[in-house]
């Protein structure tokens, strides 16, 4: 059944969510605790990322130190109690935004304006990215970052139950930790986001397009990369030189349709901030994710799925394929949308997070 702008729904689990959704207003999440009501949530929405530098919201960093030494930058938004006291007791529900191959934490600016102050909201820098430490290149790993996903919520959200949404390599964490932890899902865990992601089959010359030399795409890029990793500080000095041509192919790979300048600007310098030696580590380990067998684990939990039609980085097919492998899952596809759907079609992907959240804390409420 298709439903507007591209938006697909699940047979059974969508008319649940759908409810759950038009219900947000009015519903008491689950075990005590609530997540923003629907005009409260549009009226914070509207304009709030616009209005808002990119990488200007913050909070007082956190460190979450891995198990092999790595510290991790954490931010923590804490939900804002009403004026008039406490309206709930119990565990809170906490959301763990988990970002992408060469973004950081601010790439969530616009789920971060949204949610701020109405739930409690955490996002980190994957290892290597952002302002987290360098990891040594032996653990440059999807695997492990699903360790290190379950690491920060063990410390950061150790009450309550959690809801992961990941974007690209985040949703890749997501899927690495249902595999190594799957008794998290269904009891600590209670919902997923899966944003223009995959469990496999990655064409990794097109997710380097972005952030390296034209000549690496196509079949030579893995020996490309082995080649070009010793001399990364050459590569480097490359892509600074130019950078005109860098935000050409930012708008092309990141965006489907005509997005505001400083959109691109702001994700080309992302990109552009993290250097080709931690890209060529994570290579591969991206380029042989083989984890479909793992997406089923799932299906315990009330699972978004969100891609961009016109993604050209993880095309909408590996959306798809998630969506039937994970039974009750939901699909939202962005008509016209690229890889960075989170920027592109914020409020539409915000209204999908909107449901996983209510259909979530219906579940916590539930069981």
């Amino acid at each position: 059944m298709s439903r507007g702008r591209g938006w697909v729904w699940g047979q059974d689990r969508g008319r649940l969510w759908q409810a759950a959704g038009a219900a947000v207003g009015v519903l008491a999440l689950g075990a005590g605790f609530e997540v923003a009501r629907r005009r409260r949530v549009v009226a914070a929405r509207t304009g709030a990322g616009d209005l808002s530098p990119f990488g200007s919201l913050r909070s007082s960093p956190r460190t979450v130190v891995t198990p092999d030494g790595v510290p991790l930058h954490v931010e923590v938004d804490e939900r804002e109690e009403p004026v008039d006291g406490p309206r709930h007791k119990g565990p809170e529900l906490t959301v763990v935004f988990v970002h992408g191959y060469a973004l950081n934490l601010d790439c969530w600016h616009f789920q971060r304006a949204g949610y701020r102050g109405l739930v409690r909201t955490v996002f980190y820098d994957q290892r290597s990215h952002g302002r987290s430490g360098r990891a040594h290149h032996h653990h440059a790993t999807i695997d492990q970052l699903g360790l290190d996903l379950e690491q920060v919520i063990e410390e950061v959200a150790p009450d309550g139950p959690v809801v992961v949404v990941g974007h690209s390599m985040g949703g890749m964490t997501i899927v690495a930790l249902a595999e190594q932890r799957p008794h998290l899902f269904g009891d600590k865990i209670v919902g997923v986001g899966l944003v223009s992601t995959t469990a496999g089959g990655l064409d990794i010359g097109r997710i380097l397009l972005p952030v390296a030399p034209a000549k690496l795409g196509g079949p030579l890029t893995a020996r490309a990369i082995r080649t070009l990793r010793p001399g990364h500080r050459g590569v480097d000095a490359v892509r600074r030189m130019g950078a005109h041509v860098a935000e050409v192919l930012t708008d092309l790979f990141a965006f489907g349709d005509d997005v505001p300048a400083s959109y691109i600007r702001f994700v080309d310098s992302m990109l552009s901030q993290t250097p080709f030696e931690v890209l060529s580590e994570f290579f591969p380990s991206l380029h042989g994710l083989d984890k479909f067998h793992a997406v089923e684990t799932l299906a315990q939990v009330p699972t978004a799925i969100i891609g961009g039609t016109a993604d050209r980085l993880t095309s909408i097919g590996h959306s798809r394929k998630l969506h039937s492998r994970i039974e009750g899952s939901v699909l939202t596809e962005a008509e016209g949308a690229g890889h960075m759907v989170i920027m592109e079609r914020h409020e539409q992907v915000n209204a999908a997070l909107d449901q996983l959240l209510a259909a979530a804390a219906e579940r916590v409420t539930r069981r």
